[in-house]
């Protein structure tokens, strides 16, 4: 499943979606989810990468190394890289921690609350109609986005100032792209994540109007300028996130 800036991106073509005239957030990188266990898989997807031209660029000293399957020059070409849940403790019983490990043949990272990214998640339809190089329409999974928006609020103390002001980036362009559907994405919330995910993770969520956007703050700033010809004001960013997280989460 797709995630991260991709997966934003993707966003627009989704029957919900409103129609969006600025330019979207843009990474050469694309972040791939998968369980740590594949139910079915009938070849080796590290195989398949390699036999479609990708390579391998491995990081880090753990074991195995973190690893990039990069597609063309190593300035203007594309990467893939895999994420999967991190389930337990952060250690194994030898002390060293538990940063990545191999699905069905591709490095993966290991991840706290990725999890969420794989609750009940959407379809998005490519194809030569809407910019795609495909003669038949390719299906391709993506996060719902009241997963996307609850994994951003988790994983913000972890991110660094400029990463976490993207994120807030993120948060206010995903809100605004559903912002006709925020009763379903409400709905969403109550039935199909919140039941799904540990109490504590819920209570995070719920307070994120409230403990990110309830006063103004330096990535909300950030945020604010990195919006370039829209020229929003952070006190813009800073009210359409309160209130959007509001309507999703605040609500019964």
């Amino acid at each position: 499943m797709i995630i991260g800036g991709w997966a934003h991106r993707l966003y627009r073509l989704h029957p919900s979606a409103q129609r969006i005239e600025y330019v979207p957030l843009t990474t050469l990188d694309t972040d791939i989810a998968v369980p740590a266990r594949l139910k079915v898989i009938d070849t080796d997807m590290r195989e398949r990468l390699i036999a479609h031209g990708f390579e391998e660029e491995r990081l880090g000293s753990d074991q195995p190394p973190a690893t990039y399957y990069r597609l063309g020059d190593a300035n203007t070409g594309f990467y893939a890289e895999f994420l999967t849940p991190l389930y337990g403790p952060e250690h194994g019983r030898d002390g060293k921690a538990k940063a990545t490990r191999r699905v069905a043949g591709v490095v993966s990272q290991q991840l706290r609350h990725l999890e969420i990214l794989l609750l009940n998640p959407w379809t998005v339809s490519l194809s030569g109609s809407n910019g795609f190089p495909f003669e038949d329409p390719k299906e391709l999974r993506i996060p719902n986005p009241v997963s996307f928006l609850a994994h951003k609020v988790l994983i913000h103390k972890k991110r660094m100032r400029a990463k976490f002001a993207k994120d807030v980036l993120y948060i206010h362009d995903t809100l605004e792209i559903f912002g006709a559907r925020l009763d379903n994405l409400n709905l969403e919330w109550r039935s199909e994540v919140k039941p799904k995910i540990h109490l504590n993770a819920v209570r995070k969520v719920q307070r994120a109007a409230t403990d990110l956007f309830g006063q103004l703050n330096d990535p909300i700033r950030d945020a604010a300028r990195m919006t370039g010809a829209r020229k929003l004001s952070a006190e813009a960013v800073r009210e359409r996130c309160n209130f959007g997280l509001a309507q999703i989460f605040n609500r019964s």
